[in-house]
């Protein structure tokens, strides 16, 4: 009996097959058209495919994004650029007017010897005020001589503590003795709001003289009873002449070193008082003060012939 079968039985068998392959790859073509449903075009995506759809999509969701960044960067720039600009007209100004500088023969001393009248908090607000002396003196267009007389005890400390570069500082005169043993005595004017004179015009030839004193009015009177004891010359600045107070008269001391600052700029009073006072203290010009209070008369009279009227 042979072991091989028929023709058309092999024929028959391997038919079906085909067709089956045919029909799976027809299928599998229409998947892969243009047009098909799109669920079945992801799943036979590769992964390089769907990681650049990803991509683009993130892409279009972060426009708005990368939109306001530029935006951002753009004003930034702008910003610098103008910067840069101030900076450079700044820096021009401040070589014109160092140029100008012309400094004053006038001395102005700051006297320390009040060391042990004030705590530590006073001394701290003294240590401050003596910084924006020296920072204004330095760019002023008429600088003083600056001095610095009596330094020591908490104020020294206070400095070497929390402003070790004042050793450093230039156009400066610091020293540990009094100034009447640096000065001329009849050189000497010490600056004091109790004084009966009043400081018209600067002498650039004398060394006017600050107490260096915060007391918050604890001492009054002690800088003119200084003045007295010692015979030396004392003044006021001319602050009533020009300038209503709503507070006391006394200034600070870096307040009445600039004052003198701006008057060597300046040439005028009222105007270096009123560059330099702060508002707290209420300064107004007494010529409006002066108005205002006539008014608020010529008020007050008028609402007594009203009253009387009505009477």
């Amino acid at each position: 009996m042979s072991s091989e079968m028929p023709a058309e039985n092999l024929l028959s068998t391997d038919v079906p097959d085909v067709e089956e392959k045919i029909n799976s790859n027809e299928n599998q073509v229409k998947k892969e058209e243009p047009g098909s449903d799109k669920t079945e075009s992801i799943g036979v995506m590769s992964k390089r495919q769907m990681k650049k759809l990803m991509k683009q999509k993130q892409w279009e969701e972060q426009r708005d994004l990368r939109r306001q960044r530029r935006k951002e960067k753009r004003q930034k720039r702008k910003l610098e650029r103008q910067y840069q600009l101030e900076s450079n007209n700044e820096g021009s100004d401040r070589k014109r007017i160092r140029r100008d500088v012309l400094p004053s023969t006038l001395r102005l001393i700051i006297d320390c010897s009040f060391d042990n009248l004030m705590v530590l908090k006073d001394v701290k607000k003294l240590h401050k005020q003596i910084q924006r002396c020296y920072a204004e003196n330095r760019k002023a267009l008429h600088p003083v001589q600056f001095y610095l007389t009596s330094h020591g005890g908490q104020l020294k400390n206070n400095m070497n503590e929390n402003d070790k570069g004042w050793v450093n500082w230039k156009d400066i005169h610091i020293s540990s003795e009094h100034y009447n043993e640096l000065m001329k005595k009849e050189d000497l004017v010490y600056l004091t709001s109790d004084s009966p004179d009043v400081l018209n015009e600067l002498d650039e030839t004398k060394a006017y003289v600050i107490g260096g004193l915060v007391d918050h009015n604890h001492h009054k009177g002690i800088t003119y009873k200084k003045a007295l004891e010692q015979g030396i010359g004392h003044a006021q600045l001319p602050l009533g002449n020009f300038v209503k107070m709503n507070s006391r008269k006394v200034l600070a001391v870096n307040h009445v070193f600039e004052i003198i600052l701006s008057y060597l700029e300046k040439r005028n009073w009222k105007e270096a008082f009123f560059s330099v006072l702060p508002p707290r203290k209420g300064a107004s010009p007494l010529d409006k003060a002066n108005d205002s209070s006539k008014r608020e008369l010529h008020e007050e009279e008028a609402g007594e012939d009203n009253s009387s009227d009505s009477d």
